[in-house]
């Protein structure tokens, strides 16, 4: 019967558990008694019975075979293939093996087929510890001083081992020295998630150094993924392949700009972080901060209006402000001010400014636009031309003077007049100052009567330095002297 059983379960593919087969084992024995009692089993009848040895690797049940050998073998072969590749690693396959024997009386195994299956289903595996983050396994690691040392290096991507050890040291300490000016202190690195460690055995390729955890926990992988350029390759259309924006791809790679020129097989990062862990820092600095100064204005209605003079020089004050500084993963987060100390009081600025008005309209009254000087050269037909204005040279100093009140109507280069200003009056006249040697003045500006416009030179078509003059009376030239007369 228990022979018929057996059979009857391995052909339908059942797993069995230990329990079930020692409850089939106790039922056999009773049902042999039984047969025994009522004269139908003979004693030499354990003479027909056949030792089998059912296997299971982990909780799932591989199957049966006839020599026990034949599994250790297996089992010492992974063991020695993974002691080779892994030398530096404690490599154990057998304790995920469990091994049931029991008696049968038809030994009916296959072994070839079961002893395959175990082949591949067993894998040999190493004592490790676990990092886990909120409860979720995410890195092997050798050892317990591994986990350590995987921490700690997560640490020092965002603080130095000098600032670790200050913290250790001020954690144990009651005496903690007052913060100094240009000083920053820890005061915590903590994780956001929940972080852990426990012993497990786990295959010998899952385990991986501190420095390879540190990379897979910071950015999500342990490679970083690269992409080449191809012909017609543009960043637009690389980020888009990759589901990044562009400004995303520009910020993977450091000396690349939306204006860069990119060139065939030039690799480019296309993997973005995604860290498992959030470091938040949090510091103390003690800084000298500016107050800024006032700037008072002051009206003075005899100056004229964009003019100004400072009344009295501002001074930027002092202050002594230490902050709370927070950080997540290298990324500034907050900035609060806990303690403020003035060291030195601002000082006020104080402007006068002018308000003024000048009309923008001439007076009709022409003044001379030179400081003294003489007429070289006169208006009218000179070396077979015509001369528009008057000639102005040997002045007390190079400045030249607006004529009358106006707006300046150009300022510039102009042809043979070199740097030239032409000034509209508003009332129908306009005045021209050519061949200066710099402009004081722009488009737009409503200039003064007598208020310096530029310098006098020798720019354009000119034998000297000296001031050429025009005056035009509704857009018709007029003699000047008719007008600036000596």
């Amino acid at each position: 019967m228990s022979s018929s059983w057996f059979r009857k379960e391995k052909n339908n593919r059942f797993t069995y558990h230990f329990s079930s087969i020692k409850k089939v084992s106790i039922i056999t024995v009773l049902m042999t008694s039984l047969t025994f009692n009522v004269g139908f089993a003979k004693e030499n009848h354990q003479e027909d019975l056949h030792k089998i040895y059912h296997v299971y690797v982990g909780n799932k049940y591989i199957g049966a075979v006839s020599n026990e050998k034949a599994i250790q073998e297996i089992i010492a072969s992974k063991e020695k293939e993974a002691k080779q590749q892994y030398k530096e690693l404690t490599i154990d396959a057998n304790s995920s093996v469990k091994i049931i024997p029991e008696q049968v009386f038809s030994n009916e195994t296959k072994d070839a087929e079961t002893l395959a299956k175990i082949e591949q289903s067993l894998v040999a595996q190493s004592p490790a510890f676990t990092l886990f983050v909120d409860n979720k396994p995410v890195v092997y690691l050798k050892d317990a001083k591994a986990y350590e040392d995987t921490i700690r290096m997560l640490k020092l991507q965002y603080v130095s081992q000098q600032e670790l050890n200050s913290l250790d040291t001020n954690q144990q300490s009651t005496n903690i020295p007052p913060l100094q000016t240009g000083e920053t202190r820890l005061l915590d690195i903590s994780f956001k998630q929940g972080i852990s460690g426990a012993a497990q055995k786990v295959a010998p390729n899952a385990i991986v150094t501190p420095e390879e955890a540190v990379k897979y926990l910071m950015t999500g992988a342990l490679e970083q993924e690269t992409y080449k350029i191809q012909s017609g390759d543009v960043l637009g259309s690389v980020a888009k392949k990759h589901d990044l924006t562009t400004a995303e791809l520009v910020a993977l790679n450091p000396g690349i700009t939306v204006d860069t020129v990119l060139q065939i097989g030039q690799a480019l990062n296309v993997t973005v972080a995604k860290p498992f862990v959030t470091l938040e820092v949090k510091q103390e600095k003690k800084v000298t901060d500016q107050i800024p100064l006032k700037k008072i204005i002051e009206e003075d209605p005899t100056m004229y209006k964009g003019e100004k003079v400072i009344k009295q020089q501002g001074v930027n004050g002092k202050k002594e402000t230490t902050y709370l500084l927070t950080s997540e993963n290298g990324n500034r987060t907050s900035k609060v001010a806990l303690e403020e100390k003035i060291v030195q009081q601002p000082v006020d600025q104080i402007e006068v400014v002018g308000t003024k008005v000048i009309s923008s309209s001439g007076t009709g009254e022409f003044s001379w636009p030179a400081v003294g000087g003489s007429i070289s050269s006169q208006m009218g037909e000179r070396w077979g031309d015509f001369h528009r204005g008057i000639d102005i040279a040997r002045p007390s100093n190079y400045n030249i003077l607006a004529s009358d009140n106006g707006v300046v109507a150009a300022a510039g280069v102009s042809g043979t007049y070199g740097n030239r200003i032409v000034i509209n009056h508003n009332n129908g006249y306009t005045t021209l100052y050519g061949h200066l040697s710099s402009i004081n003045v722009k488009v737009g500006q409503v200039v003064e009567k007598g208020s310096v416009i530029g310098i006098m030179g020798s720019t354009g078509n000119s034998t000297g330095t000296h001031l050429h003059f025009e005056v035009e009376k509704n857009g018709s030239l007029v003699n000047p002297l008719s007008y600036v007369g000596r």
